[in-house]
């Protein structure tokens, strides 16, 4: 039995051992890939002081976590509102108010929510014209592949000027948020939350850069190398580009030759340096090699633009599987080492 908190319940921390507890050491390990050292080491000192976990707990602690990862889902899709309306009608009034209220402020709506739902060429015809800072506020509460889309659009005159912005972006007042927000809101229409929160940043800008086309991406860089170089090493060291499949473990690797399409690969080999091949090749069949080289001898000339797409394309599978922990992509300050 745990050591309850002076109201008589779990403390937070109590809760998070016996979730990581009950979910087991490789879903626990996913976990901690998101977590700060500090947490980390907050959250194994109680783990290690845990002895024994009560079945009823461990089923209280699992279904409040459903819960609150339901709520959370419910707010993404629709809001808050439409959280607490389904809740109310699958848990009872009672509980789905202590759920929402339970949620901290990181599940808030966002400024922009209704941006987020919207065409991206909508909101590029409405905010092209604006002044970039404007703009860079804008595409920095969007999601990377909307605000990718929009940069991408964009004269190139002004699209590394926008993504510096972003970069050095810190927080923004509710005032400023709710002002631009109403210029949108006019425009698209729609009803928003406001909330004081931090966007930009280098992360930010790395998530965009990631969304728009190899074109785009590599004239904003070029662009920043002159203005800023110590940013544009900065994002280039955070940042993952085809070729940088060479820095992945053969495990990794297989797993990206498995999620992603083979007219993909074929394409995106085609002109691929001879390390890349080397390396993807290693991992593959040997048959599986034989049909590839064949195949690709077959292609013949192909769209620098096609490859390139294709190349992204498979760029993504590998973000998404870091994002769901399921490979290790190493970054630069050598920060994912694993020892």
């Amino acid at each position: 039995m745990q050591k309850k908190d002076k109201k008589g319940g779990l403390t937070g921390k109590q809760k998070a051992a016996i979730l990581l507890i009950s979910l087991g050491p490789d879903v626990s390990a996913s976990v901690y890939k998101h977590l700060s050292e500090e947490e980390i080491e907050r959250l194994t000192l109680e783990i290690s002081s845990v002895r024994k976990v009560d079945s009823q707990e461990k089923e209280e602690v699992l279904e409040e976590f459903h819960n609150i990862a339901l709520a959370q889902d419910y707010i993404t899709q629709g809001g808050i509102g439409y959280a607490k309306t389904v809740l109310e009608k699958a848990l009872g009034a009672d509980q789905a108010a202590a759920i929402i209220n339970r949620l901290t402020s990181s599940l808030q709506v966002r400024p922009f929510d209704f941006a987020r739902k919207a065409d991206p060429a909508q909101i590029l015809n409405f905010i092209q014209n604006e002044h970039p800072q404007t703009i860079a506020l804008i595409l920095s509460y969007l999601e990377p592949t909307q605000a990718g889309q929009i940069l991408s659009e964009l004269p190139q005159e002004v699209q590394a000027d926008i993504a510096r912005r972003i970069a050095i972006m810190d927080s923004t007042s509710p005032e400023i948020i709710n002002e631009v927000e109403q210029i949108l809101e006019r425009k698209l229409s729609a009803t928003v939350t406001q909330d004081y929160t931090q966007t930009g940043g280098i992360e930010a800008v790395v998530e965009v850069l990631n969304g728009v086309d190899r074109a785009t991406e590599r004239t904003i860089l070029d662009a920043l190398e002159i203005q800023d170089p110590e940013l544009a090493e900065e994002i280039k060291k955070r940042m993952f580009v085809f070729e940088d499949i060479v820095t992945l473990d053969g495990r990794a690797i297989q797993r990206v030759i498995r999620d992603s399409d083979n007219e993909d690969l074929k394409l995106a080999l085609k002109v691929a340096s001879e390390e890349v091949k080397e390396i993807v090749f290693k991992n593959m069949s040997k048959r599986m090699v034989e049909t590839f080289k064949e195949e690709m001898e077959y292609l013949g000339p192909v769209r620098l633009r096609d490859v390139e797409e294709a190349q992204s394309r498979i760029v993504a599978v590998i973000r998404r599987l870091e994002e769901s922990g399921e490979i290790v992509v190493a970054r630069g300050g050598g920060d994912d080492i694993i020892v």
